[in-house]
């Protein structure tokens, strides 16, 4: 059975990696990281310095089949979402309530709306609505680029679909959006961005 990262990446073991030369090539501007990855590795570094408290939530999923192969071990066999999820993560900065979706397109030129949903778009509407800081942190994969993107711009931009809008010009992300440099510590410092948009 084939082992997967939750991000849909295959593992490959390390003396595969030694020995196959075509898993060589590195890319070493993110070291291989998903946006995902970023994402907690720069939260990590957030909590573990104090600065906030921000997670990744939980899917939530209804388990109906497990095996134990082992009396020490379950194998989950067979799960359904219970529910719809809103945004990936959540938490509380500077004694606002945070609250944001992680996205990622391999599009060079614009960012697709398939790319969200409509509970998400209604979700981050009431977050919006109630003062909370909402936005997305999407990520041109080809290019390596990450923008923090304010909610009511997506929700906006969402909102044009209805007249044959299917995407965002990476044009109008370039000039609404705020460009987020990958760093060592923290990863991706995106509460730098919020820092200059929400409170100076």
């Amino acid at each position: 059975m084939a082992v997967r990262y939750p991000n849909g990446k295959k593992y490959v073991p390390s003396a595969q990696k030694l020995t196959n030369p075509s898993l060589k090539k590195a890319n070493y501007s993110n070291r291989g990281m998903s946006l995902e990855e970023d994402i907690n590795v720069t939260n990590d570094y957030y909590l573990a310095n104090g600065t906030a408290v921000i997670h990744k939530k939980p899917t939530p999923l209804q388990i109906v089949k497990v095996e134990y192969p082992k009396r020490s071990a379950a194998v989950v066999k067979e799960a359904y979402f219970k529910q719809p999820s809103t945004t990936d993560y959540n938490g509380v900065y500077r004694g606002k309530y945070m609250d944001f979706e992680a996205k990622e397109s391999r599009n060079k030129t614009s960012f697709p709306l398939k790319n969200f949903h409509q509970h998400q778009i209604d979700h981050m509407t009431q977050v919006c609505k109630h003062g909370g800081i909402c936005f997305v942190l999407l990520r041109f994969a080809l290019s390596d680029e990450n923008y923090l993107f304010d909610a009511s711009y997506l929700i906006e931009y969402w909102e044009k679909q209805e007249k044959g809008r299917k995407s965002i010009p990476k044009t109008t992300i370039e000039q609404y959006g705020h460009y987020i440099p990958i760093g060592i510590h923290p990863r991706i410092d995106y509460l730098k961005v919020i820092d200059d948009i929400y409170f100076d």
